[in-house]
């Protein structure tokens, strides 16, 4: 299932997948071989990122903070793939060149050891939304779909081109997805591991009362009490 949008000007009908909805299946070739997405990576967290373009400048930035935060992520259960529009050879030479020659906020020879997938025909841009006319017509923006064991699409941040990501937030979300589920609770701004989590809304006068004279959770009224995990 997937949210429809249409250019008006151009009357172009482009779809995206919904917060809540199964992550749209594909088959594609990467740097690492051939994908079944999200079939492959079985009860794994995943993160899909598209990035505008192989040999940019922040796109170079991004893919060497993806690179050195793989092994933080892989310990949370969670595998990394990229995606933008440009060729295997591209991508290749584009990862091959990162290795040799780039150096950045203190890092060289970084290995991008995480897969790129190959979308010459963008089907899988087109299929995710990656792709905004208002901001490329050739580029995909810089998406990130965060995709639960189950396969389902469980947030989606978008920014620009001219904006890095920042990846101690993307962090953050898969911790803050995995708290939420494990412990069935909510979590409130600026939240992050160690605070207080937040209570779902009662959904009875009774239960509004009784939570507010439960031992081990604070309310500040009724309807916002947290607990310690």
């Amino acid at each position: 299932m997937s949210c429809e949008l249409q250019n008006q000007s151009t009357n172009q009908v482009w779809s995206m997948p919904r917060i809540g909805d199964p992550a749209p299946e594909f088959r594609a070739m990467t740097t690492k071989g051939k994908l079944n997405f999200p079939s492959d990576y079985g009860d794994s967290w995943k993160i899909l990122f598209s990035h505008p373009a192989d040999f940019t400048p922040v796109c170079t930035t991004e893919f060497i903070a993806f690179a050195n935060m793989q092994e933080e992520f892989e310990k949370l259960n969670t595998k990394i793939v990229g995606l933008s529009v440009d060729s295997l050879s591209s991508h290749i030479a584009w990862v091959r060149n990162i290795k040799e020659k780039i150096v950045w906020d203190g890092n060289a020879n970084v290995d991008i050891n995480f897969p790129i997938i190959v979308d010459l025909s963008k089907k899988v841009s087109n299929l995710y939304g990656m792709l905004m006319p208002g901001e490329s017509n050739n580029a995909c923006v810089r998406a990130v779909f965060f995709i639960d064991p189950k396969n389902i699409v469980r947030a989606i941040i978008y920014y620009p081109l001219v904006l890095g990501r920042n990846f101690d937030e993307i962090k953050r979300v898969i911790i803050a997805l995995q708290t939420a589920d494990a412990h069935d609770v909510a979590l409130p701004a600026n939240w992050v591991p160690g605070k207080e989590a937040v209570l779902h809304s009662p959904i009875t006068t009774d239960e509004a009362q009784e939570r507010c004279a439960q031992e081990g959770i604070n309310c500040t009224e009724w309807y916002l009490c947290t607990k310690k995990l």
